[in-house]
């Protein structure tokens, strides 16, 4: 089960680098626009601060993958705890739809690690 538990942290590390990338390099390109529903005109405007934001995603995939590699539970739970309460807050100031693609796999695999370790 634990084998179980690394891969759903590796997804969740891979999201998360997946968010980096929409969010900084595709923010302000069709496909930008189509995945958040943006007007190229707040694209544009706010490129700079969807890259910030994807940066802040790109630290999120180093921790899970550094608990991955360093076999470190604390290290994946820490991150997977800090993805939950970021996917919460999405979902609460931005789309509930946040919650199904950020913060649900991440509280999946929180549980298995937490449980298999």
């Amino acid at each position: 089960m634990s084998v179980a538990a690394d891969v759903l942290v590796g997804v969740v590390a891979a999201l998360h680098l997946y968010f980096l990338v929409l969010e900084m390099f595709l923010w302000d390109t069709p496909t930008g626009h189509r995945t958040f529903g943006l007007e190229p005109e707040f694209a544009a405007a706010s490129k700079t601060l969807a890259a910030n934001q994807g940066l802040y995603n790109g630290f999120l995939a180093a921790g899970l993958v550094w608990g991955l590699v360093a076999d470190l539970t604390d290290v994946k739970l820490f991150f997977l705890g800090c993805v939950i309460i970021a996917g919460g807050y999405g979902a609460a100031t931005v789309s509930s739809r946040i919650l199904l693609v950020q913060a649900l796999p991440a509280l999946v695999a929180f549980l298995l690690v937490l449980f298999t370790s």
